[in-house]
């Protein structure tokens, strides 16, 4: 049974207009797997409390656990998270919570990761898990985002996609087709995940993240072009929340 704990905020990254990231010293922490989540309680002075489930970024041999967050104007708990929240504030949290949409590691596998939005957050868990581990398994990340500005983790995905240890980047974005930019300018389609993805035959990995409708729409693909769905590993949520 999982209690509940009190955690320290260390650091506050600032990802995109809407994003942060949040380190937090967790002093009884177990440790996690790549691809867990945890849920965080906010308690008002009222007594008050409301509750919500975010993935972990951080790779297991972090020092520190980080949480990145998606401001929601409508949400409960994620305004305070970004925005409100100082250095020195402690927050409750649980976890590591989940065991099925994980990648531990020592798999040989091709990995194909595909996120949307903040989708890509216990997708970059795997990622770093991959670097801190020196780990040269072939990995694609097809990252769909709505805009430049809305990029998560730009500046790392670019440095380790540029690393030359067998991971490449792919970005879309939905909603701009900004100058000079070389990713692909739409929703993802048939055809750019005949590009991106490897061949059925070559069983990758397979872990899609993000909101409902577009992990939907990417494992059909992936059935469609000859994936089996139980290789196919999904991680969704709602478009309210928060």
């Amino acid at each position: 049974m999982l209690s509940w704990q009190f955690c320290t905020l260390a650091e506050i990254v600032q990802e995109t207009p809407r994003v942060a990231s949040l380190y937090l010293d967790v002093p009884d922490w177990q440790g996690h797997m790549a691809g867990q989540h945890v849920d965080v309680r906010l308690t008002a002075d009222d007594g008050y409390r409301a509750e919500r489930s975010y993935s972990i970024a951080s790779a297991p041999a972090d020092r520190r656990l980080a949480l990145t967050v998606e401001r929601l104007e409508d949400g409960e708990v994620s305004p305070y998270l970004v925005g409100e929240l100082r250095i020195g504030d402690r927050l409750e949290l649980r976890g590591p919570i989940g065991g099925y949409f994980v990648w531990p590691g020592d798999d040989q596998r091709p990995l194909l990761l595909i996120g949307g939005g903040s989708g890509v957050v216990p997708l970059m868990s795997m990622l770093r898990h991959r670097a801190g581990i020196g780990s040269t398994v072939a990995a694609r990340l097809l990252f769909s985002s709505r805009s430049q500005a809305d990029i998560i983790y730009r500046d790392e995905l670019t440095r380790l996609g540029s690393a030359g240890d067998g991971l490449t980047v792919f970005h879309t974005v939905t909603r701009e087709k900004p100058a000079g930019w070389t990713g692909y300018t739409r929703r993802v389609d048939e055809a750019m995940l005949k590009e991106v993805a490897w061949p059925k035959q070559d069983s990758p990995a397979v872990f899609i993240c993000g909101p409902t409708s577009f992990v939907e729409a990417a494992a059909s693909l992936l059935v469609a072009m000859g994936y089996e769905a139980p290789t196919i590993k999904t991680e969704r949520f709602g478009a309210t929340g928060g």
